[in-house]
């Protein structure tokens, strides 16, 4: 059986791909688990720095769910719906957003609905010049469900964000740029070299400060300046006593490049 999910580890990085070209990269039940699986296991390894995501083959990073499959659950249901499909798409979003790795998602393609989510939770994202984003969830009669009505007001803006969502009309790589949804555009043959090249820029430094960093900007985004303020204290003092703050300070005194441990 193919494996819906592709994990390769090279230099530190993770390259996961999601893998049904066939299915245009759609997210079955089964390909989130085993996203959900693959992040459990990168979290633990110590030589991962970070994760690249992107999708397998030429057309899409993924069109979002899976409509047949999900079809499947609202005919049973909405309280079948929800822990099926729902919950499952929720946690699986959440997981991204607060992985105390970066993950830097690299959109080849399509990415619609769920797809277009995943973008919104991730940390950083690049996208090809053949990109094409939406979030069509109105188009099927619903709002989005993996966190879309919430993530993308955040970045965009509400009357921004409420427009995509209410129009559900396809927008350019451009687009997404402009509203906060990717970092940076690139020629389609570049995307995984730039990529790559964003994760060593960010890798060179701390894992504990960047995990930190992480943990302060996605808690503190959902809560007042006071509360926000305390959770980077909090991260900061969890440094203290780390190898890596000593080293960096030393290295900075000494005019030397740190050499970090991540401990």
């Amino acid at each position: 059986m193919t494996e819906v999910v592709l994990l390769d580890v090279t230099g530190g990085i993770a390259l996961v791909t999601l893998n049904r070209p066939e299915k245009l990269n759609a997210l079955n039940y089964q390909l989130i688990d085993r996203l959900m699986a693959l992040l459990d296991s990168i979290e633990v390894d110590a030589g991962i720095r970070a994760v690249i995501l992107t999708g397998a083959g030429e057309r899409a990073f993924s069109a979002g769910a899976d409509i047949h499959e999900f079809s499947a659950s609202v005919r049973r249901g909405s309280n079948t719906a929800i822990r099926d499909f729902v919950r499952r798409g929720q946690a699986m979003t959440a997981r991204l957003e607060a992985f105390r790795k970066p993950v830097i998602a690299a959109i080849n393609g399509i990415a619609f609905g769920g797809g277009c989510e995943i973008t919104e939770a991730v940390h950083l994202a690049v996208a090809s010049d053949k990109a094409l984003f939406a979030k069509p969830e109105i188009n099927l009669g619903m709002p989005p469900t993996f966190g879309g009505t919430q993530r993308l007001p955040r970045l965009a803006g509400r009357k921004r964000a409420l427009e995509l969502l209410l129009t559900g009309d396809p927008f350019p790589p451009s687009r997404a740029l402009e509203v906060g949804l990717v970092n940076l555009v690139v020629p389609h043959s570049e995307l995984l070299s730039a990529a790559r090249e964003l994760a060593a820029r960010i890798t060179r430094h701390s894992p504990l400060a960047i995990g930190g960093i992480i943990t302060a900007v996605t808690r503190g985004l959902n809560m007042g300046i006071a509360e926000g303020l305390q959770i980077e204290s909090e991260q900061f003092a969890a440094m203290v006593p780390s190898h890596d703050l000593g080293e960096g300070l030393a290295a900075w005194i000494a005019h030397r490049r740190p050499v970090y441990s991540g401990r």
